[in-house]
C-alpha cells in the first residue's frame, strides 16, 4: 500500500491506497517545520486514523510539504515516519515537487503554487530545473492568501478599504490594533492568520477594489515567479492552490495581459499526485 500524504502550513490531505484503488482519504490539520516544533508535528502525524489499522501493509510513503526545501527539514520529516512505519520506504519533497507533478506529470512546463504562500518552478518532467526565490510571508509571497491579507489589514488600519467594504470588514473580524499586533508579532502560525482574511476578499470578489488589490498582488507575482523564467512565454503555466482556483479569472486576464498562457489549475494537488504514482510508480 502506497500512503501520500500533501501537508500546507495550513492544511494537509492523506490518501490511502493500493495497487488499483484509493482505500482512505481525510483532510487534517497542516504544518511548516520552518513554524512548527518536531513535537507538534509528531503529535500530527502520530494522531491521524487514517492509516492506523494499515500500518503493517504501508511499504511506499510519498510526502509533500510546505518547509521540506530545507535538507534539515526533510531529514526530520523522514526519521517521524520512518518510525512510525517501520515497514515503508519514505521519500520526502517540498511543495513545489507536489506542484509539479500534480499539474504536470511527465511533461515539460512551469507550475506555480498560489496558496498560503507563493512560488514557481521550471519542471523537465522529472526534475525541477530551475525555481524562484521565495522570501516567505514578510518579505515575499507575493499573490498568495497572505499576501491579500496582509494588504487588506494594512488597507483597513490605514483607511484605505472603500467605505462600505471596511464597514463589512469591521463587523466580520471586529479587528482593534492591539489584538492584531499580538496575532502578528506574538503568536504562532502568522502565515495562517494573514491568509484567513483571502476570504473576504472572495466573498465580495466583485467589488473594484478588491479586484484592483489582487491584480496588482498577482502582477506582482507574474515579474517576480514567471517573467525570470526564458521558457515563459513557450509554454503553459499551471497552478495549484485555493488562491488560483477562486481568483482565476483575474489571473486568466492578467496573464493574457503579458502574453502568458494559463494552463491547469487544481485547488488541491493530491488528485494529480494520487494519478502521478499510480502511473508511474
Amino acid at each position: 500500500m502506497k500512503l501520500i500524504i500533501d501537508c500546507g502550513s495550513t492544511k494537509a490531505d492523506w490518501v490511502l491506497l493500493d495497487e488499483t484503488r484509493v482505500l482512505e482519504k481525510i483532510k487534517t490539520e497542516g504544518f511548516n517545520p520552518n513554524y512548527t516544533d518536531k513535537e507538534s508535528i509528531i503529535r500530527i502525524i502520530e494522531n491521524e486514523s487514517i492509516y492506523k489499522d494499515y500500518i503493517p501493509y504501508i511499504t511506499e510513503i510519498y510526502f509533500y510539504g510546505s518547509g521540506c526545501g530545507n535538507i534539515n527539514n526533510c531529514n526530520m520529516i523522514k526519521e517521524i515516519l520512518s518510525c512510525r512505519f517501520v515497514n515503508a520506504s519514505v521519500e520526502v519533497n517540498h511543495d513545489m515537487m507536489a506542484a509539479c507533478r500534480a499539474i504536470l506529470g511527465n511533461r515539460k512546463g512551469i507550475a506555480c503554487i498560489l496558496g498560503t504562500g507563493s512560488n514557481s518552478a521550471c519542471y523537465d518532467g522529472n526534475e525541477i530545473t530551475e525555481q524562484a526565490v521565495s522570501l516567505g510571508y514578510i518579505l515575499g509571497d507575493e499573490g498568495s492568501g497572505s499576501n491579500i491579507g496582509k494588504n487588506l489589514i494594512r488597507d483597513f488600519f490605514y483607511r484605505k478599504m472603500p467605505d462600505d467594504l471596511s464597514l463589512k470588514f469591521k463587523e466580520e473580524y471586529d479587528l482593534n490594533i492591539k489584538t492584531t499586533i499580538e496575532h502578528l508579532y506574538h503568536k504562532q502560525h502568522v502565515s495562517k492568520y494573514l491568509a484567513s482574511f483571502s476570504k473576504f476578499a472572495y466573498e465580495n470578489i466583485d467589488s473594484k477594489y478588491i479586484k484592483d488589490l489582487y491584480s496588482e498582488s498577482f502582477d506582482e507575482f507574474v515579474d517576480v515567479f514567471l517573467l525570470g523564467y526564458e521558457m515563459s512565454n513557450e509554454t503553459e503555466i499551471g497552478f495549484v492552490g485555493s488562491i488560483s482556483y477562486y481568483f482565476q479569472d483575474i489571473i486568466k486576464q492578467r496573464l493574457e495581459r503579458k502574453g502568458l498562457k494559463l494552463g491547469n489549475i487544481m485547488k488541491d494537488p493530491i488528485e494529480g499526485l494520487v494519478k502521478f504514482h499510480c502511473i508511474t510508480k
